[in-house]
């Protein structure tokens, strides 16, 4: 049919898969070419099905959805996640994603956002747009993440210089420019603010 927006669903929960496919398939202009659980199958299942629009989770098993926003060359991308945090929103953004919307959405909404995303337009949720843009970037550096992701999990700053190989003197210092950077008084407020964030 001409005209017609090709889609590939990729989500890992069966029940909201498979009630995307069944509403996508009323839209006399959407036709569902492909779905998938998993990650690791979206770049074959978009080599073979040539799909216009992917529809992608985020937390997929296999390669998550943002590391596939990154890699893929093809499809234009329209994320509908749970993880909507703004620095999750704003990562995506910078992947290339053209459109992200919470799960949850209208039916009409999403139809509406792949029909934009198709026609090369944006599609985001205008409230995670607003926080992604005011929120910025992530601040801190791939090495700061893996610290304070560690401190998290209650690691030491001995138990981090030891599996970093760093001085210990070097693991406080790049605490201490974590707090700094998050505006942060202790190590709990500074996972609290990287968490809400999605930095973390």
């Amino acid at each position: 049919m001409p005209g017609t927006i090709r889609i590939l669903v990729a989500e890992d929960m069966a029940v909201l898969r498979d009630a995307l496919t069944a509403l996508l398939a009323l839209e006399s202009d959407i036709e569902v070419v492909g779905e998938t659980d998993r990650g690791d199958r979206v770049p074959g299942l978009v080599a073979t099905c040539e799909p216009d629009v992917l529809v992608l989770d985020i937390d997929l098993p296999g390669l998550n959805g943002l590391t596939l926003a990154r890699r893929l060359q093809g499809p234009r991308i329209l994320v509908l996640s749970a993880l909507d945090r703004p620095g999750v929103v704003r990562e995506a953004l910078d992947a290339g994603v053209r459109g992200f919307l919470p799960k949850g959405v209208s039916v009409d909404m999403l139809t509406a956002a792949i029909r934009q995303v198709a026609s090369g337009e944006l599609a985001i949720a205008p409230e995670l747009l607003a926080a992604a843009m005011r929120d910025g970037k992530n601040p801190l550096s791939e090495r700061e993440q893996v610290i304070l992701r560690r401190i998290a999990t209650g690691a030491t700053a001995a138990d981090i210089s030891r599996e970093l190989h760093m001085a210990i003197g070097t693991t406080r210092n790049h605490m201490t420019r974590v707090l700094r950077k998050l505006g942060a008084r202790n190590q709990i407020e500074a996972i609290r603010t990287a968490e809400r964030s999605g930095w973390l």
